[in-house]
């Protein structure tokens, strides 16, 4: 795609309809639920084979056949990064796709001549071929996909990966026939490989964002180099280790809820397949309310949010298993009828939807802030330490279940202890994530905020916004609206406010005083603001100097002018309305002295037209701001 800014702007369920996703979307789903139904056909024969006809045991061989599929991601990730990047997506996710085909041929034979041997041998090559699909995958969303239709794409494409998951899981049990006639299941995986070929044929082109790339074939050094391309950002590395942690829980709550499920609520394989399609089902639900919850932006304020709500679910789903007792496996409606069956099943969805609001915003980050040329090789290093998560969750669920006697409730809570630290660290180390969860949190509780004409504000470049002064959290409110990130230039009493000052260091704000109150910092907050205007920032001030005591504007003061003829940049109005009133305001007195009267206050922010440096006064943008603002204070 040419031109994200001149392509229509969907919604997540209206991009199903459009060809730059809607075939995408088909072949990502059709080639994860092939995957599954050919591993999980492949552990049923396991576990069902004579232990004759295998050189060792069934459990042994169900653990060497998931190692095989995540060896290809350590080898081939860095090699499948740099082809991604220097092809066109379209062309090659359809050669992927042949490649399918040409192993699910073979599988076919194999499953019929009970190859047990080759049957190995091809889900080797299966990984491989996903660990090519991989970078792929999610590299190509950016380029189909405006800035605002990216988390419900991605959204999308993690639902409909849990999906193909139970589907592939149900498929392959019933495709399964015990008595060792595997026709079925070897003509379903090539029928599926044989559509997913067919419809990939329909992906629009997508440009190699790096044409010229010259392909290091050294599988170990080019790992290394993926990975310093991971490391040159620390919001992006950062969400790749937070990706990868999902899909460490992922899988370790996929691994263990067969047995969970058997052992401690004593259900069939019936109950089996509900407690995994609640869980995959509550993944989804999360993935699409992430689009809702954002505002259709790339909001990480979601992600404390997710991680949050994977602890708290995750440690009372340890206390609501229930005590055990019978020996009878129960069916869909006894269990049901069970004592704390329905927290147990609420837990489990809610972990799921947590989850989902939880990953959807990181993978959007990393598309967005990596460099085109780069995108499809620290998706490919991201890929390396999925793999790795992945089987240290393995290991862990062996040390912890077998080694160290802790049953799978008790590990499930070690799990969810273990979130908690592991997101501590990460938003310790970006502590951007805990700042727009904080800014998500104000505007998702105490208000409702609504704005008009923000695409005033320029993508890019140098810029400043001017606003009126209503309360402590207009900061807040602004940085929450607007896609850009804002620096402020604000008083320093409150920059320095508790926990508020948290976020304004985070975010990079400068503080700034009066000349006569301090000029040497006076002079040190200029040239900061000089410094980020020239290196294209965007910057906002508060020309009142001070919060309105009355509801009324105080006159905007000369320093505008300064800093604009310092530093000649656009300046765009704002306005705020009705905050004044507001807990955070000095209505009624100080704020912070009076308890709050409204929650979920309707307040709007309006952007006036773009005016040249040369045009600036302070009169001037007062009176703008001022109509902007209206009789709604």
């Amino acid at each position: 795609m040419q031109d994200q800014q001149q392509t229509p702007r969907e919604n997540q369920f209206g991009l199903l309809k459009r060809r730059r996703f809607a075939p995408f979307f088909a072949t990502q789903f059709l080639g994860a639920f092939n995957d599954n139904l050919y591993k999980n056909t492949l552990v049923l024969v396991l576990a069902f084979a004579s232990t004759a006809d295998l050189p060792f045991s069934s459990d042994v061989l169900i653990n060497v056949a998931a190692l095989l599929f995540i060896l290809p991601f350590f080898i081939f990730s860095a090699t499948a990064g740099q082809i991604a990047d220097k092809f066109d997506k379209a062309w090659l996710i359809r050669r992927i796709k042949l490649c399918e085909i040409g192993i699910m041929l073979l599988a076919a034979v194999a499953f019929v001549t009970h190859s047990m041997m080759a049957l190995f041998a091809l889900l080797f090559l299966m990984g491989m071929q996903s660990s090519f699909f991989g970078p792929v995958k999610y590299s190509i969303l950016p380029q189909q996909l405006h800035e605002t239709e990216l988390v419900g794409g991605n959204a999308l494409v993690e639902t409909g990966t849990f999906i193909a998951i139970i589907l592939g899981l149900v498929g392959a049990n019933l495709l399964f026939n015990g008595n060792g006639d595997y026709t079925l299941a070897a003509l379903a995986v090539v029928c599926v490989a044989l559509l997913g070929w067919g419809v990939s044929c329909f992906i629009p082109a997508a440009a190699a964002p790096a044409a010229d790339l010259r392909i290091n074939w050294n599988a170990w050094t080019q790992t290394r180099v993926v990975m310093r391309y991971a490391l040159h950002d620390d919001s992006v590395f950062h969400s790749i280790l937070g990706i990868s942690w999902f899909w460490f829980l992922g899988s370790a709550y996929l691994t263990q809820i067969p047995n969970f499920t058997r052992v401690f609520l004593h259900g069939s394989a019936d109950v089996v397949t509900l407690v995994l399609c609640i869980f995959s089902l509550g993944i989804g639900v999360g993935s699409l309310l992430c689009e809702r919850l954002s505002g259709r932006r790339v909001e990480i304020g979601l992600v404390p949010f997710g991680a949050l709500g994977l602890s708290i679910f995750g440690i009372d789903l340890y206390f609501s298993v229930p005590a055990q007792s019978g020996a009878e496996l129960l069916g869909v409606a006894a269990y049901l009828a069970q004592e704390n069956s329905i927290r147990v099943l609420l837990d489990l969805l809610l972990i799921g939807i947590f989850g989902g609001l939880f990953i959807v915003p990181l993978f959007a980050l990393v598309q967005l802030r990596t460099p085109a040329p780069q995108r499809a090789q620290v998706i490919a290093a991201n890929n390396v330490f999925n793999a790795l998560f992945m089987v240290v969750a393995a290991v862990l669920g062996v040390v912890l279940l077998e080694w160290a006697g802790l049953s799978i409730p008790e590990f499930f809570l070690v799990l969810a202890v273990m979130n908690i630290v592991v997101t501590l660290y990460i938003f310790q180390r970006v502590p951007e994530f805990a700042m727009r969860f904080l800014i998500w949190l104000l505007s998702h509780t105490m208000y409702r905020v609504q704005h008009q004409a923000l695409d005033e504000i320029p993508e890019q470049g140098g810029a400043l916004l001017v606003c009126n002064h209503v309360s402590y959290v207009d900061a807040l409110l602004l940085g929450g609206a607007c896609r850009r990130p804002i620096r402020f230039v604000m008083y320093k009493p409150i920059f320095d406010i508790p926990v508020l000052n948290f976020i304004f260091r985070t975010g990079r704000a400068i503080p700034i005083t009066s000349q006569h109150e301090d000029k040497q910092a006076y002079e040190q907050a200029l040239d900061a603001i000089a410094a980020g205007l020239a290196n294209g920032d965007l910057l906002c001030i508060f020309p009142e100097g001070k919060l309105t005591t009355d509801g009324e504007m105080n006159e905007f003061k000369k320093g505008v002018e300064l800093i604009v003829e310092r530093t000649p940049v656009p300046v765009i109005p704002l306005a705020l309305r009705g905050l004044w009133g507001s807990f955070f305001s000095h209505r009624g007195g100080h704020a912070f002295s009076k308890l709050p009267r409204r929650f979920w206050s309707r307040v709007s922010i309006v952007a006036g037209a773009s005016i040249p440096a040369a045009q600036v006064s302070a009169n001037d943008l007062f009176e703008r701001v001022k109509t902007l603002r209206g009789e709604w204070h």
